[in-house]
């Protein structure tokens, strides 16, 4: 099995010199920087380029600039996708985002995970959990999601909450760590 593999199955692997890795991160960074270079009147423009660095996308979205991520084709977005600007997402694993979604300014969404043995983290050891968003959420300003994290459909996620753990469906959460706060 060889790194790449190892990524998409949630095994530890080699995120530092694995060459076909790193060779498909320049890939996409330059796809992304091209992206984010791109004038906000030419939306069909970027909406190519976005078909282009991203796994699956409906027919309806947009992404504001600036966006960035490490791989591109381990995210796909759902019909009527909106982000605002600074969108961050470290796809080592999946990062699926439902229909309807409304992503805020300044958003991370962060598939990897380091070991806590320090000799393996100055490895460049890691490892990848999937990120899914459901269908009707919207995500406020300044949110970070955390590896391996499901949110619920139809939920709302607070500005400045820190999604360190899955979160229903009908309910509106927040907080660092976030938490349910009330039901829908």
């Amino acid at each position: 099995m060889d790194e790449k593999e190892k990524m998409q199955n949630g095994l530890r692997y080699d995120s530092g010199s694995d060459r076909k890795l790193y060779a498909e991160r320049i890939k996409c960074k330059n796809l992304c920087h091209k992206y984010n270079r791109i004038y906000p009147e030419m939306a069909g423009h970027k909406r190519d380029m976005a078909v282009r660095i991203l796994g699956r996308t409906k027919n309806l979205f947009y992404i504001e600039s600036p966006f960035y991520c490490d791989y591109g084709y381990n995210i796909e977005i759902g019909e009527n996708f909106y982000s605002n600007h600074n969108l961050v997402i470290l796809d080592a694993a999946k990062v699926i985002f439902g229909d309807n979604v409304f992503v805020g300014p300044n958003c991370g969404f962060y598939t990897t995970h380091h070991p806590i043995e320090t000799e393996a983290r100055i490895c460049g050891y890691a490892y990848a959990s999937p990120i899914i968003i459901g269908n009707n959420v919207w995500i406020g300003g300044n949110v970070v999601v955390l590896p391996g994290v499901t949110i619920g459909a139809n939920t709302v996620i607070g500005a400045g909450s820190v999604v360190n753990r899955n979160i229903p469906e009908n309910v509106i959460a927040a907080g660092n760590p976030c938490k349910v706060l009330k039901r829908i």
